[in-house]
């Protein structure tokens, strides 16, 4: 008889601790949307940046790991392994990976899609013109982030449904989009957002605000990634498997046309 082994949360985990960081997420919203920040916000570049990356990265993620019952059920519901037949678990797990997949994507492309756009000069000056559209920034950059966060994010006792690499190659993805704008508005040599405005010999420059918020950007969005890089890359290096060997079965997998095999 084979006996399922359900995964037990990692120790490191503690519920209190955990509850602390959702909350935090929502105090740095808050904060991000209130007096003195809100002020700040429409005068200084930087400080704009900052809060584009509370909305989009920082607040979304705390949230998410903070939240386990926003998590999705581990691949191949592991708590009902051994109460169906061979065939229906393969087909049920060979589902919930194309779905998981689907979301992956339809949720990183939205969160960088909204990266470029409130990053682009014309929504970053929009947004000191119109202080409306700050709560429409903070919505439409929290509500992706986290969905994606949902699928590459471990929250124990939830797994992703996505496999290490492919969480990997995604949060890369999407950080290299916030790094690339930035990186092109800190090496400018024109100010893209000219909507700040900037007097001469009284407080920062033009040009030092800019390449200020290009190096916030840079910081925080890799402060929210690369830990997710590296965590996925030494448990997957870690893992029982040869990385090479699952490559392979990953792609093969692709592949397949024909997924029912003989049921045992």
């Amino acid at each position: 008889m084979t006996v399922a082994h359900v995964a037990k949360p990692p120790k490191a985990w503690v519920p209190g601790l955990r509850g602390l960081l959702s909350v935090t997420s929502v105090v740095l919203v808050i904060v991000s949307l209130s007096p003195p920040v809100w002020g700040w916000s429409f005068r200084y570049g930087f400080v704009q940046a900052i809060q584009f990356c509370v909305f989009g990265f920082a607040a979304p993620t705390l949230f998410v790991v903070g939240a386990p019952w926003l998590g999705r059920r581990s691949r191949g519901d592991v708590a009902n392994v051994g109460a169906q037949p061979r065939w229906f678990q393969r087909w049920n797990a060979h589902r919930f990976r194309e779905r998981a997949q689907f979301r992956t994507l339809a949720a990183a492309a939205s969160v960088i899609v909204a990266t470029l756009l409130w990053r682009a000069a014309p929504f970053v000056n929009a947004l000191v013109q119109h202080h409306w559209l700050l709560p429409v920034e903070a919505v439409t950059l929290v509500v992706p982030m986290v969905f994606l966060m949902v699928e590459i994010v471990e929250s124990p006792p939830f797994t992703p449904g996505i496999s290490r690499p492919y969480r990997i190659g995604v949060s890369a993805v999407v950080m290299w989009s916030a790094w690339v704008v930035a990186y092109l508005a800190g090496m400018s040599g024109e100010s893209w957002y000219t909507a700040f405005h900037h007097s001469a010999g009284r407080g920062i420059s033009a040009n030092a605000d800019q390449q200020l918020s290009a190096g916030f950007v840079w910081l925080l969005t890799a402060s929210v990634f690369v830990p997710i890089v590296f965590w996925n890359l030494v448990h997957w290096l870690q893992s029982e498997e040869d990385p090479d060997e699952e490559i392979v079965k990953l792609f093969r997998q692709e592949r397949e046309h024909g997924f029912f095999g003989s049921a045992e």
